[in-house]
């Protein structure tokens, strides 16, 4: 298969009109950030600030100029709008970037992980069926952009949010919205994205969406301390982050990276949750401590936060995640649904009580 080369998808671009007085995207040098791998295209419009809520139709038409071409597999263009920072915000050493502004969710609450692997998402997944089954309007929102999963936990796969022209609305299942990058893109289609583009795209999909009222709004972020995990803690009004880990000393090593980084930019820290806590044989009842147990307990004792709870490794919890039916609605009575329950209503205690979240500063100290 003929590579497509950055120069053949600029020609492609001029055949997008920019909405904006005759010039061509090309023209205006929109285009930035070109990815090309394996016929699989991505890049961004960076586009005035005031004119971004416009331009959807632009970047719908660049990105179907760019699919069109010859061994193209797949084209994704999100829209940036980026301010510069003025010279009093450096002086500061901020970002310069104001806070998302996102009316009607009184609570977002991130739930984290040091490193892949130990269940967050199925955590959050389940967490957030149990928050709509203790009586909130909840929202999931799918911040892991590598890899995108709620489609799939929520029953959704497939299906794509519609847009009425100004907002997107999102999906809903469970008795939870929910919006993720996998609903824009093929499941096995793999996003080669740069640091600007992810953050352009997450910023799109949480300010350009009809969430409605909120009562909470729990953030599946990618695992590890990067650029998006710093990203949204400065962009978005975290009320709280929840680490989840499981028991081995590996793992825990990185939550405790992943919890002291939420510190350092002031973001609350709710609570740990250990995944995968134990093992119980459906057959005999015998409990085995696979990967040992109550380590996240521990830590969460030296590190001075709330141990929210454990959930155990099980095989149902699993099956009943990939069926798009999270377990805390296919079987709520089960002692794992009840796990899940239980850990909701500490979260939610926790965000009635606390003071509204403001704007994080960095601490670069230890």
């Amino acid at each position: 298969m003929t590579q497509v080369t950055k120069e053949q998808i600029l020609d492609a671009l001029q055949g997008v009109d920019s909405g904006t007085g005759g010039l061509d995207v090309k023209a205006r040098g929109w285009a930035q950030d070109i990815v090309i791998k394996d016929g699989h295209v991505a890049f961004a419009l960076e586009v005035p600030p005031d004119l971004g809520p416009k331009l959807e139709p632009v970047r719908a038409q660049a990105e179907k100029a760019v699919y069109d071409l010859p061994g193209v597999l797949s084209a994704t263009v999100v829209l940036t709008a980026e301010k510069k920072a003025g010279p009093d915000q450096q002086a500061k050493g901020s970002s310069g970037r104001e806070q998302l502004a996102l009316p009607g969710i009184k609570s977002i609450v991130a739930i984290a992980s040091g490193k892949g692997g130990v269940g967050k998402s199925t955590t959050a997944v389940n967490v957030a069926v149990a928050l709509a089954k203790l009586g909130n309007k909840v929202a999931l929102f799918d911040a892991d952009i590598f890899g995108p999963s709620m489609p799939r936990m929520l029953g959704l796969a497939g299906k794509k949010p519609h847009s009425d022209g100004t907002k997107v609305h999102p999906l809903e299942n469970h008795g939870v919205k929910v919006m993720s990058i996998g609903f824009m893109v093929a499941e096995d289609n793999p996003v080669v994205w740069r640091g600007p583009m992810v953050m352009g795209a997450l910023e799109q999909m949480l300010k350009d969406v009809e969430w409605g009222d909120i009562d909470v709004m729990v953030v599946d972020m990618p695992p590890g301390t990067g650029d998006t995990q710093l990203t949204m803690s400065q962009r978005v009004p975290l009320a709280g982050a929840v680490i989840v880990s499981t028991p081995q000393d590996i793992a825990l090593l990185d939550a405790r990276k992943g919890l002291n980084m939420f510190r350092k930019v002031e973001v609350p820290i709710l609570g740990m949750i250990e995944n995968m806590s134990h093992y119980i044989c459906p057959s005999c009842g015998h409990r085995e401590d696979i990967f040992s147990t109550g380590g996240a307990e521990k830590t969460a004792r030296e590190l001075e936060t709330d141990f929210l709870g454990d959930i155990p490794l099980d095989l149902k919890i699993r099956e009943t995640s990939d069926a798009g039916t999270p377990i805390v609605c296919a079987d709520p009575d089960s002692p794992h649904a009840q796990a899940y329950l239980e850990i909701a209503k500490k979260i939610a205690a926790k965000l009635d009580d606390g003071p509204a979240k403001l704007a994080p500063t960095i601490s670069m100290g230890a």
